[in-house]
């Protein structure tokens, strides 16, 4: 920066170097007030014309500088984003040294022009970043706003959801930041305790909150649409909520997809999205629609976020966030001059619908006080509650009582899920060959889309091999696993509900496989998957 900004005032200098050394090269007699001989009009035609070259050049370097200065203060805003010091509108005041000084020209609009109580604490756009590693590059960015709600919090079932069906590569590939938008500090430092710490570690999950200062005073807003006073003040906080969330994750990667934090995805949502926004990657849309309801699941190229985010600003006092989003629309594709038919088939030519739906709302209490939400969409595909697969014939037997028709037997074919009552210490799960067999991997997945929380926790996978008589030995494969809000101390596997693993050479060939519970749980507990490869 220092170096740029040597530069600049050498190349104002040389100009400034220019001007005098034109007018003193005049012949002296020429340059006198009092003198009446005009100067060579060829030689003077020359020099003009040098002079104007050198003008052009030196206007091309300034041009060139201002564009490194911009991309230097976008550097600067990663690196502090990083070591949460980040200003998401750090390159406004670059842009404004010049040309948005009075008198000097045209003054860029910022966020300040929208919010001016901003100007009056200079840290107000710092984020606060509770959790997270700063992940960058990645494909896709999920944004969930989060408030503090009178009745029950989804949140953790939300992220469950979307935690549950990726794959290795899928979670190197995406950031979920949750914007917790308040400005309460001890309401904020408690929602996570971290209850993914595997997901915080790896990058996958981002947890951020505003200043206290971000939000002005809601006292003076106008009440419109008949909507009460509680109400405008509602959703005009969301429109600053979702403005926020765009802007902080504008640089994070290519899409952006907004959620809430009461819905469920649908297994394979991650592969589906890619699939389809890259089948539609070469159309001129503004969104891609992955929901029917209000905001859900709508996908934003990352560059349009700056543009859409402003629209938000500009009259995020006026109306809701989804109607502002179809002015946007409206403004792009409507000719006032053509009737509505037309203004609707242009719209729908900026945003693209992916049917099935892949994110259902299931959140009955709003974010509203007071207000019940019963929306469900329609076309959400029906889940898919397990994965079958072809297992080696077992003698099947378990302590556990099943639920209804799931029954492990049915799991173990591939026809269903097995749903057990409440698990206790010591219950068991017990797979016995009729011939020792050799067994290359094993995999047990615990819990479901549609019901999350009924996993296996502090269970172990043991093996029995064909030449140990008794007892079982333990493969140190169990895991005690973080629920909700509350620590636990990992002892082996069975993370976030899966038990994975191979079985060493020295323990081969098997005559059975088993579970075995060692501590009693607080929910029931389902096997959503059961693969024991040969």
């Amino acid at each position: 920066m220092r170096l740029l900004s040597f530069r600049f005032g050498c190349l104002l200098a040389c100009a400034c170097f220019l001007s005098l050394t034109w007018i003193t090269s005049l012949p002296r007699d020429e340059a006198s007030a009092g003198s009446s001989v005009l100067p060579d009009l060829q030689t003077l035609h020359d020099r003009l014309l040098v002079a104007e070259d050198l003008g052009r050049q030196v206007s091309r370097d300034l041009s060139h500088i201002l564009g490194q200065l911009i991309n230097m203060s976008k550097d600067v805003n990663l690196t502090h984003s990083t070591s949460n010091t980040t200003n998401i509108f750090l390159i406004e005041p670059v842009r404004q040294l010049f040309g948005g000084q009075a008198g000097k020209g045209i003054s860029q609009p910022n966020i300040y022009t929208y919010m001016p109580h901003l100007r009056r604490h200079p840290d107000s756009l710092v984020p606060n970043v509770i959790l997270g590693q700063g992940r960058r590059g990645v494909s896709m960015v999920l944004g969930i706003p989060t408030v503090k709600r009178d009745k029950q919090s989804y949140l953790v079932n939300t992220l469950s959801s979307l935690f549950y069906s990726l794959t290795s590569s899928q979670s190197q590939d995406l950031v979920i930041v949750v914007f917790v938008a308040e400005t309460d500090t001890d309401y904020v430092s408690s929602v996570f305790v971290c209850s993914f710490p595997k997901e915080v570690q790896s990058g996958l999950l981002e947890v951020v909150s505003p200043s206290q200062y971000y939000y002005p005073n809601f006292t003076s807003l106008r009440e419109t649409f008949g909507d009460s006073k509680d109400r405008v003040k509602w959703r005009t906080k969301q429109n600053l909520d979702f403005s926020f969330l765009m802007l902080y994750a504008q640089d994070k990667g290519i899409y952006y997809v907004q959620l809430e934090d009461d819905v469920v995805a649908k297994a394979g949502y991650y592969n589906d999205m890619i699939t389809f926004v890259t089948q539609q990657e070469p159309k001129p849309w503004l969104y891609l629609e992955f929901s029917q309801l209000g905001f859900i699941g709508k996908m934003f190229r990352t560059r349009d976020l700056p543009m859409i985010a402003e629209f938000f600003l500009m009259f995020h006092r006026d109306k809701p966030i989804d109607w502002l989003l179809d002015h946007i629309l409206w403004v792009k594709a409507c000719n006032p001059e053509k009737d509505a038919k037309h203004c609707n088939e242009q719209k729908a030519l900026l945003k693209q619908r992916y049917k099935p739906s892949l994110f259902q709302h299931v959140g009955l209490h709003s974010s509203l006080p007071g207000k019940l939400q019963h929306l469900k969409d329609k076309d959400f595909a029906k889940q898919t509650l397990y994965n079958a697969h072809s297992n080696p014939v077992a003698e099947l037997s378990s302590s556990l009582k099943h639920y209804q028709e799931h029954s492990l037997e049915r799991a173990y074919k591939g026809e269903d899920f097995f749903w057990a009552l409440t698990p206790i210490q010591d219950d068991y799960i017990q797979f016995k060959f009729p011939e020792p067999i050799h067994i290359s991997s094993y995999l047990f997945r615990s819990g479901n889309v549609e019901t999350i929380g009924d996993k296996f926790y502090n269970t172990t996978v043991e093996v029995l091999p064909s030449n140990v008589s008794n007892p079982f030995l333990s493969l140190s494969l169990c895991v005690c696993v973080v629920l909700l809000f509350h620590y636990c101390s990992q002892a082996g596997a069975f993370q976030n509900g899966l038990a994975e693993g191979e079985i060493e050479e020295a323990l081969q060939p098997v005559s059975a496989l088993r579970l075995v519970v060692h501590s009693n749980s607080d929910v029931w507990a389902v096997l959503s998957e059961i693969h024991i490869k040969v």
